[in-house]
């Protein structure tokens, strides 16, 4: 008996990379434990201000915000006036 086959050796092969995939994937798992809460806070404060610019832009495309203090001064439609029968 020459001793095993090729199907053995790959399935010897396949096994062992799932179980260092599982081991990798465990490793993430506890380094995500581990990081401090500061690190996600950071990138909402980021998205934050990239909402607040973006949101300052487009008032300024259509000029609201600080000119609604002026809204009152824009002419309005007269309604007809009602005329009883």
């Amino acid at each position: 008996m020459p001793g095993r086959g090729r199907s053995s050796f790959t399935k010897r092969q396949k096994e062992h990379t799932r179980q260092q995939k599982q081991r990798d994937k465990a490793e993430r798992r506890i380094q995500r434990k581990d990081e401090p809460g500061g690190t996600t806070g950071d990138s909402s404060e980021l998205d934050l201000d990239e909402l607040q610019r973006h949101a300052a832009e487009q008032a300024a495309l259509f000029q609201m915000g600080d000119d609604d203090s002026n809204i009152s001064s824009i002419p309005r439609e007269r309604e007809p006036e009602k005329t009883e029968p």
